[in-house]
């Protein structure tokens, strides 16, 4: 015999009601590139460049020298993360400047 009303007893207990789905935390959008955003990030890399420690990270990437970059980078930056996410960001501005060379080259 199934039951006629919703008990408060059992797995589900309780006043059934329909759950308000919350909205996104303003925190977790911190970070995220905008395209206003992306266009002032290459605006200033444009204008200042890169700094010193930025140069040698290249330069240790351009004799195929990953590890010691990663090393490099880590020192400076503090975390393992960072500074894989670092060369990272160096070898693709290299792989950048590459193709750019070879498209003049034409």
């Amino acid at each position: 015999m199934a039951a006629k009303y919703s008990l408060a007893v059992g797995l589900k207990k309780g006043h059934k009601v329909t759950k308000i789905p919350p909205k996104p935390r303003q925190a977790r959008r911190k970070g995220r590139i905008t395209k206003k955003n992306k266009f002032i990030r290459d605006l200033v890399r444009e204008v200042t460049g890169f700094s010193p420690y930025e140069r040698r990270i290249q330069e240790l990437l351009k004799i195929s020298k990953d590890k010691r970059a990663l090393k490099f980078c880590k020192r400076r930056l503090g975390t393992h993360i960072r500074a894989k996410r670092k060369r990272e960001e160096m070898s693709n501005v290299l792989q950048k400047m590459r193709k750019a060379a070879a498209a003049a080259a034409k």
